[in-house]
């Protein structure tokens, strides 16, 4: 089966709230003519277009498919959709890919979550008899694993604080803050952003012709734990744990983790065995910018351009989908 690596990538820019409709066209018109022109590519050379979106999220009936109109009606495409983020999008890409389908696929996901009440929108991704009807929201969630790590002695705030910390900012003055929702600070959550990302997958061979470093995709892993909260330890994340063992993650150089809590990027840290010589983040991770149903897309775009510019030679990248780090996907890429 070929190898696929990431040929390009591009994501619209990350604002609290942007005017345009739910469907996502007005963020995916620039960005699609962004990379291809990175990439020298047209829609003509596109084998296969996947996207992930949440129909909850934006209010209406199949708005994916209203999304396509940013893709335009010639010519005939071969598409298919994720209702989670993009990443597992990539994932389906991947595989028509190694499977020898398609040569090109490209990947987007959207999500405009200043549209209605985000917060209380997620509870709808819980148990529909036992835990929707309470619509605990996802800080409160994330509260109590949060508040679950800090009494067993796995974490502080100070630790939790020292993450926020990395873009610059003072750890005490961080710790001076109030609570937003005990023990959560403001600086622990992620903002509610509005965004859209873009990957585009080839075969290595075709990759060498559109990017002087191709990221070679060496792995790709993921697993899911149970969706009853009650059933699973808070304080860790075995599917990720599951992931990263079925990876060579041995002489990663950066990692780009998808944790919208601080907490949960300790637990991920720990899950994936990072030591302090990885880079975590440096494009500011999902605590900068945390666009619903993209955001773990663009964690493998942005390890993948660290290998393009030639920063690294090897990254991981991880996305999470629903609640409390329910589910993750844990990618290896290389340079070659």
């Amino acid at each position: 089966m070929p190898d696929v690596a990431v040929a390009g990538f591009a994501q619209a820019p990350h604002v609290r709230k942007t005017p345009g409709t739910t469907n996502g066209v007005e963020m995916l018109v620039p960005i699609f003519a962004e990379v291809f022109a990175k990439t020298g590519l047209s829609k003509q050379d596109i084998g296969f277009w996947c996207s992930g979106s949440s129909d909850y999220l934006a209010g209406r009936a199949f708005s994916f498919i209203a999304a396509v109109d940013a893709i335009g009606a010639f010519p005939p495409i071969h598409e298919s959709h994720v209702e989670m983020d993009a990443a597992w999008a990539l994932y389906e890409a991947w595989l028509k890919i190694r499977m020898g389908e398609v040569e090109t696929a490209l990947v987007y996901g959207f999500g405009k979550s200043s549209a209605g009440q985000l917060r209380r929108v997620l509870a709808l991704q819980l148990d529909p008899y036992v835990v929707t009807p309470l619509w605990p929201d996802s800080i409160a969630l994330a509260g109590i694993q949060a508040r679950l790590g800090l009494e067993a002695g796995l974490w502080s705030e100070k630790d939790m604080a020292e993450v926020a910390a990395r873009d610059g900012r003072d750890v005490a003055d961080l710790l001076d803050t109030p609570y937003f929702a005990d023990p959560l600070r403001a600086h622990d959550i992620a903002p509610i952003t509005d965004g859209a990302a873009v990957v585009i997958l080839s075969t290595v061979e075709r990759a060498r012709d559109i990017v002087e470093h191709p990221a070679v995709i060496t792995g790709i892993e993921h697993r899911v734990d149970s969706p009853v909260l009650g059933a699973r330890d808070l304080t860790r994340s075995p599917s990720t744990e599951a992931a990263a063992k079925a990876l060579d993650t041995d002489g990663v150089e950066i990692a780009e983790l998808h944790a919208p809590f601080t907490h949960q990027e300790l637990i991920l840290r720990t899950a994936l065995g990072l030591d302090e010589q990885v880079k975590i983040n440096p494009s500011g991770g999902a605590l900068a910018a945390n666009p619903m149903f993209s955001a773990g897309l663009a964690r493998i775009g942005e390890a993948a351009q660290r290998i393009h510019t030639g920063e690294a030679r090897k990254a991981l990248a991880h996305a999470t989908s629903g609640p409390v780090l329910q589910q993750n996907l844990v990618a290896v890429l290389e340079a070659r």
